[in-house]
């Protein structure tokens, strides 16, 4: 177990006595009986080694130390939705772990090496509610209940936001409070969300979603685009074979297919500064890039980017290892978009946690490049200020 004091994480927004965050999040978790610091003293500890350098001088400490960041959880309250978007034959104990965020998730962290996990409400979350007031209403729930849970155990997890995308100034307006409000750190959006009917959906890369891209690059934050399954009218492709809907493959067919769209829609020559995480290294994109450019650059004459796919894929994008625990492809991906843009994430409950931490721990990677995937580039990311490990 940690013996560590947690800091206050990101930055601090006004309240009666202090900081919102410093107060919520700079507590010490229970799970990791830690003590409070003042801001001098959490200066003076802070000072572990937050750059990878020379390899030599990489130790991995032997206590939980990385963070991850495609970690779900769900609630009662959204039990219903999540289940009926996400079935899953045999795997009903996937959903008995979604709804822990107690001690069984933290004892199995400490077994993966996992310090701090960003949790987020599991697909389709509220982007699989069709009715925007709904939205907007759940929303506001969904985060508060998440701020609760972050709240049992301050040191050991944090939050992304659930926006409801159906509403685009509402949903820009949410993202303001959960970052500056509620301490999180960025939003989690599931891909395109439902509107005036299950099959009726919207994307972000559509003209209403301009004063939400602004908000998020004003608010300099992240946003994490999640996969979700095609609607039922646009899975044919599928047909007679569901073993293929989910993670096995429609989720990377839907959510790189939605990358591309916001590329291609000008979205990041009008926002420079919006950057997108992608989970599974990707969703195939740095494996297609070459291509994908070169095709792209030959046929699309209406559409005048201010750089080829590939650049932006290397500028805008931030990729995560989350179900996707294979050192080959991981490698590849450093050399394409170099190894500040990747990050570790498991993909709990639907991948195995453990076996994600001890898949780094052994991968055929230098010390400096666990340390920078497991750790320092979450922590320059979003700015955290954790229990030193070193």
């Amino acid at each position: 177990m940690l013996k560590a004091d947690i800091l206050n994480i990101g930055s601090a927004e006004p309240m009666q006595g202090g900081t919102r965050r410093a107060f919520m999040l700079g507590m010490a978790g229970a799970a990791l009986g830690g003590t409070l610091l003042s801001p001098s003293a959490a200066d003076a500890r802070s000072a572990e080694p937050e750059t990878a350098g020379d390899d030599a001088s990489v130790l991995i400490p032997a206590r939980p130390w990385k963070v991850a960041f495609e970690e779900h959880y769900m609630t009662p309250h959204f039990s219903r939705v999540i289940r009926g978007d996400t079935k899953v034959t045999g795997e009903t104990s996937v959903y008995d772990l979604l709804l822990d965020v107690g001690a069984q998730r933290v004892d199995t962290m400490n077994k993966a090496g996992i310090q701090y996990a960003i949790l987020s409400l599991n697909t389709p979350g509220i982007q699989g509610e069709s009715d925007p007031t709904t939205a907007v209403r759940d929303a506001q729930f969904a985060n508060d209940e998440l701020r609760h849970i972050v709240d049992q155990n301050p040191g050991r997890f944090g939050g992304f936001a659930a926006l409801p995308m159906q509403n685009p100034r509402a949903a820009a307006d949410e993202l303001e409070r959960a970052v500056r409000q509620l301490g999180f750190h960025a939003p989690l959006v599931n891909s395109f969300s439902n509107i005036s009917g299950d099959d009726g959906v919207t994307f972000l890369d559509e003209p209403q979603y301009e004063p939400f891209w602004e908000r998020l690059q004003d608010l300099n934050v992240p946003l994490y685009l999640h996969p979700r399954n095609p609607v039922r009218s646009q899975q044919l492709m599928f047909r007679d074979h569901p073993e293929l809907l989910a993670a096995t493959w429609a989720y990377l067919v839907e959510t790189s297919t939605h990358a591309l769209r916001l590329i291609t829609s000008g979205l990041f020559d009008r926002f420079p500064n919006v950057r997108i995480c992608l989970g599974h290294l990707g969703e195939s994109l740095p494996f297609m890039a070459w291509r994908i450019s070169a095709v792209y650059g030959r046929h699309a004459h209406h559409v005048k980017l201010q750089k080829d796919i590939a650049s932006y894929l290397k500028t805008n994008f931030l990729y995560t290892t989350s179900g996707f625990f294979d050192t080959t492809a991981t490698r590849e991906v450093m050399k394409l978009v170099g190894r500040d843009r990747v990050f570790f994430s498991t993909d709990y409950p639907w991948m195995d946690m453990v076996q994600g931490g001890r898949w780094l721990d052994t991968a055929a990677l230098s010390n400096a490049e666990k340390w920078k995937i497991g750790r320092t580039n979450a922590v320059e990311l979003f700015n955290l200020k954790l229990a030193p490990v070193a």
